[in-house]
């Protein structure tokens, strides 16, 4: 029998494989607690691993679990979480700069994730957490494709709709009157009637496709003319699906593919567009993934320096508030999110260079947002926004900064 690298661990606790300073400085000071998946950084390169390596995590209420593993040459990696009894689980992967090159929902099968990607050398980390915030007991594996999976993936008949690849000869929707130059096109239909759609660049280009309809919870492929899979993706906002190629493609023709999780009968919009950087710049602003510039297009408060305390009431929905604050020295900066009436706030914090150094959920038993961080001199950027993108209420932010006693 092969030995597994394996380890228990806790979402929540503090972690003791790594100094927090330096976990922090991982995957866009993002990986937080995060654990090395093979018990520290020098025996959790996947491309030496003799097998996969694996934790078991206890994650609690809604928060996520982070394990660390490296890349020492270019290697294919298969990426996977499975929770335990009706665990529904979820899962990103960043890399070292803390961008997400992969998101997955249901791929694993039965509520399972999973993801198979080429990486390069470098640092990465995958967050696990539950689909609906419950607490969630749950394994997470990384091996290369010879290693055996902890899913049975969507072999497993977990989903509606179609499975095979679109090939040449597969009957598919024409997306379009001609040649796709850049302008939008859009269909709508059930994914049982139309599962496949065929569409012709006239032109190399960069593109965007969508599937939306979160009651159908699209899965979203997109191959080439001869049936090779491009991309592929799962839950991309909400429940909904997008691929972007930010690479152009070759002129010629392409397939979209889709699966549906959820209801195969559920009308379902495709929509294939160019793309467009700025637009994409903006959705992750919007989603409090990624932190705006000051004096750059998107909107962002200014509250000034901090010299110890302030306060800013903000009317803030599913779209992520942004406010700037200037601290002056060294010390330890304490950001509320605080729901006047109805709301579900959720606050991020990140540092003028665009790493995320702290988020939270529903702080202290309640639904309001609490978050603390060692910081230096500097501008720092305070992202607020509801969970529920229906509920438009008001959020009280409240900003401490504390010093050093001398």
């Amino acid at each position: 029998m092969a030995r597994h690298l394996f380890k228990i661990t806790a979402g929540l606790l503090f972690a003791a494989a790594l100094p927090a300073a330096a976990q922090q400085n991982y995957c866009g000071g993002t990986a937080g607690n995060g654990q090395w998946i093979g018990g520290d950084a020098m025996t959790s390169d996947v491309s030496a691993s003799p097998d996969y390596m694996e934790q078991m995590a206890l994650v609690l209420l809604r928060n996520e679990y982070v394990s660390l593993f490296t890349v020492s040459q270019g290697t294919e990696v298969r990426v996977e979480a499975s929770g335990r009894g009706s665990g529904d689980t979820m899962i990103d992967l960043r890399n070292d700069a803390g961008t997400v090159i992969l998101s997955d929902d249901d791929s694993g099968g039965n509520g399972a994730s999973r993801g198979e990607i080429f990486l390069d050398p470098g640092t990465y980390c995958i967050s696990m957490r539950s689909y609906d915030g419950a607490p969630l007991t749950g394994f997470v594996r990384v091996g290369r494709m010879e290693h055996e999976p902890l899913t049975a993936g969507l072999d497993a008949g977990a989903f509606d709709g179609t499975s095979e690849a679109c090939m040449p000869d597969t009957p598919a929707a024409i997306l379009g009157n001609g040649p796709f130059m850049g302008d939008a096109l859009t269909a709508t239909n059930t994914i049982d009637g139309t599962p496949f759609y065929r569409f012709t660049l006239g032109t190399d280009m960069p593109l965007t496709v969508l599937a939306e309809n979160p009651g159908a919870d699209p899965v979203l492929m997109l191959y080439d003319n001869y049936g090779t899979l491009l991309a592929e993706n799962d839950d991309f906002d909400g429940l909904n699906s997008r691929i972007d190629m930010q690479t152009s493609l070759p002129a010629g023709t392409y397939c979209i593919g889709l699966h549906a999780y959820s209801d195969a009968y559920q009308p379902v919009t495709v929509t294939l567009k160019g793309y467009d950087a700025e637009e994409v710049l903006n959705g992750l602003y919007a989603r409090g993934e990624a932190s705006p510039p000051l004096g750059g297009t998107y909107p962002v408060t200014e509250l000034g320096v901090l010299q110890s305390r302030l306060r800013q009431d903000a009317q803030v929905s599913g779209d992520t508030a942004w406010f700037a604050v200037d601290v002056p020295e060294s010390g330890l900066l304490l950001i509320e999110a605080i729901a006047q009436g109805n709301g579900d706030p959720v606050l991020v914090l990140f540092d003028e260079l665009g790493r995320q150094i702290a988020y939270n959920d529903d702080f202290g038993g309640g639904l309001d947002s609490q978050v603390t961080a060692r910081v230096d001199r500097g501008i720092y950027m305070i992202g607020v926004h509801q969970l529920d993108d229906s509920i438009q209420g008001f959020i009280r932010i409240l900003a401490e900064r504390f010093v050093p006693a001398q």
